[in-house]
């Protein structure tokens, strides 16, 4: 299992849009193949960061994903409300 960690940085007040926005395409697009669990979540002292979890079976599989058009729809969704790019870190448990 893979560990998808994005650390996202919304436009200041456009929080509850981009939690949103998220929510709501990540719904109607379902889950990608190979896609275990995906939350978002939110700071609490500071609202506008964001980090986005996601489970994959495999690396392969994010990657396969960010190919495809629920990936685009995903991205067009958010990409509004969001600053900039996204830091994307990938991990696995080893203890």
């Amino acid at each position: 299992m893979i560990l998808e960690i994005a650390e996202l940085t919304a436009k200041p007040g456009s929080e509850k849009d981009l939690a949103e926005a998220h929510a709501t395409t990540m719904a109607a697009i379902g889950p990608a193949e190979g896609m275990l669990s995906a939350r978002l979540t939110q700071g609490v002292e500071t609202p506008t960061n964001f980090v986005l979890l996601v489970e994959w079976t495999d690396l392969g599989a994010h990657e396969r994903f960010r190919a495809t058009e629920q990936y685009a729809q995903w991205r067009a969704a958010i990409g509004g409300y969001v600053a900039g790019p996204a830091a994307v870190q990938h991990t696995h448990v080893v203890a």
